[in-house]
């Protein structure tokens, strides 16, 4: 039974990693977007992480994760003399984090959890949550982190568990594992600081393994850094500048988040807020079992998770998909409610926490603005500029080269008299009496939620108003939760507002010359 019931969650997780839901900038980014324009040479914007003078982020891990299929399509592309659309990438991507969930995550739980009574509810589990239908199948780091956090606790299962070898295989493995972690995400250590304590005695007994470990971590460090510094340094480089001026991505991210200052530029949160508000976000109805464990559930997994958790709430910015390698370590350890009444309202809570939570992340949020660059990128209009309003930041790299004509401008959530002001300012003067042919100039686009009552003024025919909005194209599955403004409005008028008015539209922007001709 359990696993037909595995079955149909992995045509769930199939459907949310092919619907255009976007959880946060960094999973275009920090990600996708940096590659493609290095292997398709697509116009891209590329983050301060990456320009800065002592870059962030390290394109090794991502080379890795999306360098490689990024190749093997163009390779393939132009092999029968065609041009990668950025619109297959991004979803080959997507089918690839979907493959490595399905493959990778759940045979890393599979292995974690030896009692096999215990894995026929922690694999499902795990496969029922939303964390795994939407985050995980997303070009998340947070995504990555989460694969290397398993993968690393299966290869500490294994060493420890064989008594009689070396285990100088897994021992490599391990150290590769932790270089690209770290890379990866300078937080990826916290999960494995307490899990790698269990390491002491065998090396003690095997000393080889210990050897072996260090060399492949060395090595993959040294590889890593030789990556980073070929991306970062300008001009040429040759095999001395990894020596004179290397470029050490997850020292100079350490060194920015010690400071509280940088910090406080990204959100400074309460220490409590990773255990008391991001954990049950992510964990629903499983987040008061685990105050419910015994003494013999509490593993390794477990012990990963909450100690990782404890770690991470050091540092001030705490975001919720932060706590991703937590979700499947404790999803597989927790034990659900004994008594058969308790149980089934339990399961009911829970099917119904991960339904609203996976329509709401996986196809609502933020949901139209990959339909919409995939739009203007194949449409034939010729579009100068396309403003963006109350929504996340655009990938340009969806464009299709389209950026090297087009001006994106991300006006984010600005007060609307600023945004019409800056929409207005690109827009032809009135010089006649007749309104200026905007199609011979090229056009300008407005893309902004149609929750966004502030511009109804400006989309009626007669109104008598500067600018005039005709809608082009508009997308029906997209919500913006930053709109929410419960203070003035109240709570249902801003539901009915955004959640009744769903939607993202793209909006022409015309100079009303007929109104700034008529008498007053």
């Amino acid at each position: 039974m359990w696993r037909r019931v595995y079955f149909l969650l992995i045509l769930a997780r199939v459907y949310f990693a092919l619907s255009p839901s976007y959880l946060h900038p960094d999973e275009n980014f920090q990600g996708p977007e940096v590659i493609a324009g290095r292997v398709f040479n697509y116009p891209v914007h590329e983050t301060w992480e990456f320009t800065s003078a002592h870059p962030i982020r390290s394109t090794f891990p991502l080379w890795l994760a999306y360098g490689w299929p990024m190749y093997i399509l163009r390779w393939l592309w132009e092999g029968f003399g065609y041009d990668v659309s950025p619109s297959v990438v991004y979803w080959a991507l997507r089918v690839l984090m979907l493959a490595l969930s399905v493959v990778m995550e759940d045979w890393a739980v599979h292995e974690l959890v030896e009692s096999p009574r215990a894995r026929r509810v922690a694999v499902p589990l795990v496969a029922s949550s939303y964390v795994t239908w939407t985050f995980q199948t997303h070009t998340f780091s947070n995504s990555l982190e989460t694969l290397l956090v398993c993968w690393s606790l299966v290869l500490i299962q294994r060493i420890v568990g064989d008594k009689k070898r070396s285990g100088i295989l897994a021992s490599s493995m391990l150290g590769c594992m932790l270089v690209v972690g770290i890379f990866n995400r300078i937080t990826f250590p916290a999960f494995l600081l307490l899990p790698s304590l269990l390491l002491l005695p065998h090396f003690k007994r095997k000393p080889l393994s210990i050897c072996f470990l260090g060399a492949a971590a060395l090595f993959t460090a040294f590889v890593a850094i030789c990556v980073d510094t070929a991306s970062y340094t300008p001009g040429d480089v040759n095999f001395s500048t990894v020596f004179t001026q290397p470029v050490i991505t997850p020292l100079n991210n350490f060194l920015y988040n010690s400071d509280s200052t940088n910090l406080a530029q990204h959100g400074i949160h309460p220490r409590y807020q990773h255990f008391l508000v991001n954990l049950p976000q992510l964990l629903g109805p499983a987040f008061p079992l685990i105050f419910f464990l015994r003494r013999r559930h509490i593993n390794t997994s477990l012990v990963s998770a909450l100690s990782g958790i404890a770690l991470l709430s050091i540092f001030p910015h705490q975001e919720a998909r932060f706590l991703l390698p937590a979700v499947p370590l404790i999803l597989s350890s927790i034990r659900l409610p004994y008594s058969p009444t308790l149980r089934k309202t339990w399961t009911t809570a829970w099917i119904l926490f991960n339904l609203a939570l996976g329509l709401l992340m996986g196809v609502y949020h933020q949901g139209g603005i990959v339909p919409v660059q995939t739009h203007i990128a194949t449409s034939n209009t010729h579009i100068t500029h396309a403003f963006w309003w109350k929504t996340y930041s655009p990938p340009t790299w969806l464009l299709n080269g389209k950026n090297e004509e087009l001006t994106t401008v991300d006006l984010m959530g600005m007060p609307a008299p600023q945004m019409l002001a800056n929409v207005t300012a690109v827009l032809p003067p009135c010089r006649t009496r007749k309104p200026p042919k905007i199609e011979d100039r090229g056009d300008v686009y407005l893309v902004a939620p149609r929750s966004a009552y502030a511009l109804k003024p400006f989309q009626d025919p007669a109104n008598r108003d500067e600018i005039e909005l005709e809608e082009v194209w508009s997308y029906r599955q997209h919500l913006n939760l930053d709109d929410m403004d419960f203070g003035d409005d109240g709570v249902w008028p801003t539901l009915r507002r955004v959640v009744g008015d769903r939607g993202l539209v793209v909006w022409r922007v015309t100079r009303n010359c007929w109104a700034a001709e008529a008498p007053a």
